[in-house]
């Protein structure tokens, strides 16, 4: 019995030793999206970009989608401790840059860079996880790990807010320097993983075509945006089209392709992807608009913005760690991805029935049924497909997932920005457009307070006009997510790790496809 509570503790010895720096390493990729959720608008309009604001959104989403699939293989094939480590220090010194940045342009660049090591920090913690920690157990670690997210929650939104309120944005991303060297240094202290098997080769032309293809498609979607040449889609569609199909190719043909093509063969992957994508489209939306709407539609502080978006992740982060508990004692998990997406969407749809003039108590009732209902879903997604692979595939598969909800994350932003910028430049009067002038591309909450009160009142009306739709199509997205919930495979749990298998344990491979579904 006592060897048995020592193979078997509460918290085995290699992911009590490697949490610290997991959680330091999750606490800075979440604070990154809760901290400049609140100050975006004021970072655009000090830029002299407001219209460009979803650029700035799409930048480092569309950097750190494109890096996912080949920091995910990296990990593979050379370790995962050295891509987390390497991701740390591009995301550092891209932060460190953001806060150098003196046009919109230059910004959107250097998020762009720390993009790139925000997608590995993204896939790196999860892959590590997905290591030490079985299935059956994963299930509690989400309630420790959401720690990480509930601090990154109450604080994100509240320093981002204060900060533009009472110092300058770019204090933010200073902010990121010390905190992103001690995670690195703790997770190159305490981190320690079975050695990768050895002789692996990566499909570079294969990662390649990929992130151009997504690339394409992404800023395919984002021309709505902009003022582009005539010639501009018909070049972006060809990319992605031809990339796309590069990709293909290489990934029949590669021995070992950044995405082997074999996981979609199997629902157990296929079906926890196509909901990522769904709910990446529709939970970024709200979380990167949100504060927009509260700031300049209903004239709300950054500060209280930030501290309204605190009830959305609170509440996503108590239905994780409340699901994951549950999950862990009953090893069944398909019931919540179900009852989320049912929550999820009435609460998408109230946020498209807001105008100016709306209460702060109904925005608060539409962000505690969204979140609580993401909650429900997001980690059991990564779960399932984790409990679906072998341990070679293991950093492809969880990749792939993030990546797919990274790349839904990208498209919404894009789509729902390009719908938004043409609305609120259709709302708005034509005469105070024209007395705005370019001045309409910097409108911060801080020059609206010192616009006559019936221009503010104006242009609060055409924002509010022009945003809240948006959320409309976000719902039926949720829609269409629930649907394909209802499909989804619930196969039983392993109780082994992945790493145990270094160890002498068995590793059972899942049930095979149609085994134990449901």
């Amino acid at each position: 019995m006592g060897s048995k509570q020592r193979e078997n503790p509460a918290v085995p010895a290699a992911i009590r030793a490697a949490l610290p720096g997991i959680l330091l390493v999750m606490f800075l990729g979440a604070l990154d999206q809760t901290v400049m959720a609140a100050a975006l608008p004021t970072v655009a309009g000090d830029l002299r970009g407001l219209d460009q604001m979803p650029a700035i959104i799409t930048g480092y989403l569309v950097a750190a989608t494109a890096a996912m699939p080949l920091t995910g293989k990296l990990g593979d094939a050379f370790g995962r401790k050295r891509v987390l480590q390497a991701s740390l220090v591009l995301f550092v010194v891209g932060a460190v840059l953001c806060g150098l940045a003196q046009s919109v342009p230059e910004l959107i660049a250097f998020r762009a860079l720390q993009g790139i090591g925000g997608g590995g920090l993204m896939i790196g913690a999860q892959a590590i996880i997905g290591e030490l920690v079985s299935p059956r157990e994963r299930g509690r670690f989400l309630g420790i790990i959401g720690v990480a997210y509930i601090v990154a929650a109450v604080v994100g939104p509240l320093a981002g807010g204060a900060v533009v309120d009472r110092l300058s944005w770019r204090w933010i991303f200073y902010g990121y320097v010390p905190v992103g060297l001690a995670a690195l240094a703790v997770v190159s202290l305490a981190l320690h993983l079975p050695a990768p098997p050895r002789g692996r080769r990566i499909d570079y032309g294969g990662a390649a075509l990929l992130s151009l293809a997504i690339v394409s498609i992404i800023l395919l979607c984002s021309v709505g945006n902009y003022a582009g040449p005539p010639w501009l889609v018909p070049v972006l569609a060809v990319a992605a089209a031809a990339s796309l199909a590069g990709w293909l190719l290489t990934a029949r043909l590669a021995a070992d392709p950044i995405v082997p093509l074999a996981l979609f063969r199997d629902p157990a992957f296929t079906i926890p992807t196509a909901i990522s994508f769904l709910l990446g489209f529709a939970m970024f939306a709200a979380v990167s608009y949100l504060p927009a709407f509260l700031q300049v539609g209903m004239g709300l502080t950054a500060t209280a913005s930030g501290a309204m978006l605190i009830a959305l992740v609170a509440s996503i982060l108590l239905t994780m760690a409340a699901s994951g508990l549950l999950i862990t004692r009953t090893g069944r998990y398909k019931q919540y991805p179900i009852a989320g997406t049912l929550l999820a969407a009435p609460g998408m749809w109230l946020f498209s029935t807001l105008d100016s003039t709306s209460s702060l108590l109904l925005v608060l009732v539409a962000m505690l049924l969204l979140g609580l209902g993401i909650g429900l879903v997001m980690q059991v997604m990564v779960l399932v497909v984790q409990n679906s692979v072998e341990l070679r595939d293991l950093g492809a598969a969880t990749s792939a997932v993030t990546f797919l909800r990274q790349v839904g994350s990208s498209v919404g932003v894009a789509v729902l920005g390009s719908l938004i910028t043409v609305r609120f430049a259709a709302a708005i009067p034509a005469g105070l457009a024209v007395q705005l002038g370019d001045r309409i591309n910097a409108l911060t909450p801080k020059m609206l307070a010192e616009l006559p009160e019936a221009d503010r009142s104006a242009v609060a009306v055409a924002f509010g006009q022009a945003l809240p739709p948006a959320f409309g199509y976000a719902a039926i997205v949720l829609a269409i997510a629930f649907v394909l919930t209802l499909s989804l495979p619930e196969r039983e749990l392993r109780t082994t790790a992945h790493s145990d298998a270094g160890q002498g344990h068995s590793n059972p491979s899942p049930p095979p496809q149609g085994g134990s579904d449901d």
